[in-house]
């Protein structure tokens, strides 16, 4: 991976960061490639049971490398290895992907966010489960600035969490904004003056649960913003069938009764079909 994304398991957590600090983390083609590669990773590693994703320095990430914006004005493509209007991966293309396939990954994810994250960097954070961000810390929808459009998934994530008004607001005038103000339009899940720590206390907390259940939550979750009543339902059913009466399950009522943490065994394969998202 270049160095570009570092990754760290212990206790079924995964520590993931964007290491390019000198930088901002911005995304180059080797931070994209890293980031696709590190969620490939991530998705057949069966001791994982949450990730948290933050950026080394000062910043979580500052979108879009101005070098790679400066080459695209001059013609050049995002990524030299992709084709913007080709979905290379599954219903995504090379952008998108390194964004929405945090919403693939069959475990929780949380994002740390610190310093900045503008553009790309957060709409990254958007693709997480849940976003702890510091306070200080500047965000932005900022891509009309440079005369482009959110295109990592972007809309399709923000138009789930806040009203539409200002989700139109935020994209059409690429303001920065705070922590506090992202909390009140419900793009934000928490401020925290130390959001990696709170994201790992978040994080090992879901490992000491279930595997099956958490990631049969995340399957049902995914699914409910894209579905209508009936099939979410029947997911819920099928789903809950497939729980009851599980080793898993056994070990999570007698550990609760006997006051004790629960031993759960680690998914053998419970690897979602590639480039199916909301699995």
């Amino acid at each position: 991976m270049d160095d570009r994304v570092t990754i760290a398991v212990e206790e079924n957590v995964a520590d993931v960061r964007m290491n390019r600090p000198e930088k901002m983390n911005a995304l180059d083609p080797s931070m994209f490639m890293a980031l696709a590669e590190a969620g490939e990773r991530l998705s057949r590693d069966r001791t994982v049971r949450a990730v948290v994703l933050s950026g080394e320095g000062r910043a979580f990430c500052a979108g879009l490398d101005v070098e790679r914006l400066d080459a695209i004005s001059r013609g050049e493509s995002l990524l030299p290895f992709a084709d913007l209007t080709q979905a290379s991966h599954g219903i995504a293309n090379w952008a998108q992907h390194v964004v929405w396939l945090w919403r693939q990954l069959p475990v929780p994810v949380i994002a740390a966010v610190h310093g900045l994250a503008f553009g790309g960097g957060f709409q990254i954070a958007l693709g997480a489960d849940i976003r702890y961000v510091a306070p200080g810390t500047k965000l932005a929808v900022l891509e009309s600035k440079w005369g482009l459009v959110p295109d990592m998934s972007g809309t399709q994530l923000m138009r789930h969490l806040a009203a539409e008004d200002v989700v139109r607001e935020l994209t059409y005038t690429g303001r920065i904004f705070s922590p506090e103000e992202a909390l009140s339009y419900r793009l934000v899940t928490h401020v925290v003056d130390n959001p990696q720590a709170a994201a790992m206390k978040t994080a090992r907390e879901i490992a000491t649960r279930s595997p099956f259940a958490i990631r049969a939550a995340k399957r049902l979750l995914n699914e409910a913003v894209a579905c209508d009543a009936g099939v979410g339902l029947a997911s819920e059913r099928r789903e809950q069938h497939a729980l009851i009466g599980s080793p898993d399950h056994i070990e999570a009522v007698a550990a609760n009764l006997a006051g004790r943490p629960a031993r759960f065994a680690d998914p053998e394969a419970l690897l979602a079909p590639r480039g199916a998202p909301g699995q």
